[in-house]
Order: C-alpha cells, then structure tokens, then sequence
C-alpha cells in the first residue's frame, strides 16, 4: 500500500531575503537619507547595544547604550562649541525612553551645571545646581523648578532653607543674612516673606553688621501671636 507524504510548507523566499536583510550584531558606519550617521551594535533593524550616533543638522554626538532604537542606558551627549569648534560634553548620565532619566549631569555653561536626578528630560527628585553668577542650590525638584525642601547658598555666603514651589520661595524657611549677622525665619510666598521673625545672628563676625543690634522685645507670648499671624495671612490667601 502506498503511503503519501506531505511535504513541508516552505517559506516564501522574501520572507528569507528580509530576514537576511535585517541588520543584526556589530556594523561599520550606516547612512541615514538625512546625513546623519550611527556606528555600533543593531538588532532586528534597531539601534540596541552599544553604539554612536551623529546627527549632521546641529551636529550633536550621542555614544552610549541604546534599546530597541531609542537611547537607553548609560550615555554622553556632545555638542560642538560654536566658538571654539571644539565638542563639549553637555550631558554625561542614564538614559530611558530616548529621555534623560537617572542620575546625570547637565552643562549649561562653562561655570553652570546641574548634578542630580532626571525624569523624562525634567530635573525631578533631589540635585544640586550650579548657578554662573556663583549662587547654588540643593535639594528637591520637580518639573524642571526647585520644588520641596531646598537650600540655596548665595555667592555672598547668605542662604535661604526652607520650601520653594514652581522654583520660588514659598511655605516656611529661614533666611541667614550672614554678612549682616542677622536672622529671618517666617512664611514666604511666591519668593516674599509675608511675616515672621528677625533676630542677631551671629553679629560679632559679620563683615558688615548693622549699626545697631535688634532691641530685644518681651511678648507675654510671642509663639502664639506669630502663629496667629500666620493663621490670618493663609486664610486670606485662600479667600
């Protein structure tokens, strides 16, 4: 008795070509229509391992991790310094999602630069920034703005601790004018001190006290009489 056999559905032949195709593993430098150019490891037709990408239009360099053609991972970014012509590292740090994401460093200027967390491209979570007119900030972020607990240290040496909100001084703080010897600690909103109170600090060392030292005043119960203020002065903010 004969016995048939089926024989095995092969593949179109176009399905093999494309796989072929596909670029996979290590390759040398790959053209884009635009000029821009990538060197570095593929996989399934995408960016994925390690690799260096040049964009010709602003003439940037990325050389870092990437996944599934988005930047990923570990990566510094370069611009060329329009002065000079040289290139400049303008971000050293974690990537996700194409997005700076992690702990990262970004150069602003020669003397400007933030040290801290990303979120999609945003500083969010805790940093230090360094402003170029010597001013620096630490502490929390959202948004790209200061935003939480923060300090923020003037070139002059006076500092602000407290909360800020949208990347201005609001909520309650302290303010050490140290080059007057002199102590402020109250509520601000939005960057103004609303009330609170003023006090000598640290008067003998200051390189420019006031003429006069604060005279003292003896409240029967001064604690009371701030919180009462402060009371009154959040009830109209919510009115």
């Amino acid at each position: 008795m004969a016995v048939s056999k089926c024989l095995k559905k092969s593949e179109p032949l176009w399905k093999e070509w494309e796989k072929k195709a596909r670029k996979n593993g290590p390759r040398r430098q790959d053209y884009a229509v635009n000029g821009d150019c990538y060197l570095g490891e593929w996989k399934d037709d995408m960016k994925h391992g390690k690799g260096t990408q040049i964009w010709k239009k602003k003439g940037a360099i990325y050389e870092g991790d990437w996944k599934f053609g988005k930047r990923d991972g570990y990566g510094i970014l370069s611009l060329p310094d329009q002065e000079t012509g040289k290139y400049r590292k303008v971000y050293s740090g974690w990537w996700k999602g194409d997005k700076k994401s992690g702990y990262g460093i970004q150069f602003f200027g020669p003397k400007e630069y933030y040290e801290g967390e990303w979120c999609g491209n945003q500083r969010s979570g805790w940093g230090r920034m360094y402003y170029s007119n010597g001013n620096i900030y630490e502490g929390q972020w959202r948004n790209d703005k200061p935003d939480g607990e923060g300090m923020l240290r003037l070139k002059n040496g006076n500092r602000y601790e407290g909360y800020w909100q949208r990347g201005l001084k609001n909520g309650s703080g302290r303010f050490f004018h140290l080059d007057h010897g002199q102590l402020f600690e109250g509520f601000w909103v939005d960057n103004v001190a609303k009330c609170g109170t003023m006090i000598d600090f640290g008067r003998d060392e200051a390189p420019e006290p006031t003429q006069f030292p604060i005279p003292e005043i003896k409240l029967l119960d001064p604690d009371s009489i701030l919180e009462e203020a402060l009371a009154t002065f959040k009830k109209t903010q919510e009115d």
